[in-house]
């Protein structure tokens, strides 16, 4: 029986590389000088640090990360932006988190989907993993279309396609 699974992973080095040019192009810019912003990606959380002084440099910061992701093939889908805290001074911190492996809402909504959708194929939860099962690769294909056309707020990569 033909299947394949859902899932949500990100590069490491593909992110690693999206950071350091942040870092780069971050460190080059005029309106940064003399600024003590730091940006730091813990790789064993996936957890991206920004400390910088005011939201100015702080959205400028975001928006540079996000440019870069893009540019590296990376969905920026997959960052939890969490709530500014102020750290010691006039610094401020923020921490965002990268989602990877599709989580149970998520995986629930999936299932849903495809359940509503009438192809003939069979959905379950694995983990943080999505398997579907069916009789033919059409219809498999037919569900990725549909995944790919719904919004999960998190991006999907569609692996493991056996016969």
């Amino acid at each position: 029986m033909p299947t394949f699974d859902i899932v949500s992973k990100i590069d490491s080095q593909t992110l690693d590389n999206a950071i350091n040019n942040a870092k780069k192009e971050i460190l080059n810019r005029f309106d940064f000088n003399d600024s003590k912003s730091t940006v730091e990606l813990d790789k064993k959380t996936n957890e991206v640090t920004i400390v910088t002084e005011n939201e100015m440099r702080l959205k400028a910061i975001e928006d540079s990360i996000i440019s870069r992701m893009v540019k590296q093939g990376l969905d920026p889908k997959s960052m939890d932006f969490g709530k500014e805290q102020y750290a010691s001074g006039s610094m401020i911190r923020k921490e965002i988190k990268i989602k990877e492996g599709i989580d149970k809402e998520t995986a629930k909504k999936l299932v849903k989907a495809i359940k509503d959708s009438g192809i003939k194929v069979q959905a379950s939860i694995m983990d943080d993993q999505v398997r579907v099962q069916g009789k033919k690769i059409d219809d498999l294909q037919a569900v990725i279309a549909l995944c790919r056309k719904e919004n999960f707020d998190q991006p999907l990569q569609y692996i493991n396609m056996r016969n």
